[in-house]
């Protein structure tokens, strides 16, 4: 292992096979070498799933979300964790050719997120599963995620889409607003709209709903009211989403996999249709 570097400090802490998910442990690591604001309070560290690298014999992978309040707001936030004979570092990184093998890893898909309700394009037993993580203001998300819908849409026997709203709110707070009528677009079978919400010319830190959805409404020609857009069923859809996307490790968007594996290039979908 002497070909790897690590891009940050190594901690050691006492952990062994025994004992490698002991969460007093890995909070400690996080409130030493991760979070260090002391305006975060750090509750602790939920495992999402244990992993093993074919490049890093003897290292364990633990995909992991830091459960924290900031502000009295509680947030879940995805870390990856190295640990191997009593080390735990957040990167691995090879000294001949600086990958970082904390780019190789996503957690497995699991079968539930291959649900009706984020079935957006193709038949459900369609040969291949593709899943979207998408914010329609996002000019990536513009650039691909259209012509992967396209894709589904006239191969629907060889792509299932399923579609997770993951509006950067930070960035484009008017999605916030979009991604609630994305959603009840869909349900009432009007999935054209979606695809016309990543053409839409809207300022992206637009927050008032009453200039987003008359824009909306001119562009997708769906209207929508603020009642239905602040009704339980919607915030409870979104939430399940956000949650989705922090389970899944999701950083940025577009993020899409391909029966179950992390397209990092996002245009693996072109294989699947020539």
């Amino acid at each position: 292992m002497s070909r790897l570097l690590t891009s940050t400090l190594i901690a050691t802490i006492a952990l062994s096979a025994a004992n490698v998910l002991e969460n007093k442990q890995l909070v400690k690591y996080v409130k030493r070498n991760i979070i260090k604001n002391p305006q975060v309070k750090v509750n602790g560290v939920t495992l999402v799933e244990s992993k093993t690298h074919k490049d890093l014999p003897g290292w364990t992978v633990l995909l992991t979300t830091m459960d924290v309040t900031y502000k009295k707001r509680d947030v879940h936030i995805p870390e990856i964790m190295f640990v191997k004979d009593g080390l735990v570092t957040g990167h691995l990184v090879n000294l001949k050719n600086g990958h970082d093998y904390r780019d190789d890893i996503k957690p497995t898909v699991p079968q539930s997120m291959y649900d009706d309700a984020h079935l957006l394009y193709g038949n459900k037993d369609a040969k291949h599963k593709i899943i979207v993580f998408s914010d329609p203001m996002c000019p990536f998300c513009q650039e691909v995620v259209p012509d992967i819908m396209k894709a589904a849409k006239e191969h629907p026997d060889k792509i299932a889409l399923y579609y997770y709203h993951v509006p950067l709110k930070r960035i484009h707070p008017v999605s916030n607003t979009l991604t609630k009528v994305m959603y009840l677009a869909q349900k009432e079978g009007k999935k054209d709209v979606l695809e016309k919400m990543y053409t839409l010319k809207i300022n992206p830190r637009e927050t008032d709903v009453k200039k987003i959805l008359p824009a909306v409404k001119r562009h997708t020609g769906f209207s929508v009211t603020e009642k239905q857009l602040n009704a339980q069923e919607v915030k409870d859809a979104m939430k399940a989403d956000e949650d989705t996307a922090g389970r899944m490790m999701v950083s940025g968007t577009p993020t899409v996999y391909i029966d179950g594996e992390w397209d990092k290039m996002r245009d693996g979908y072109k294989k699947l249709i020539k």
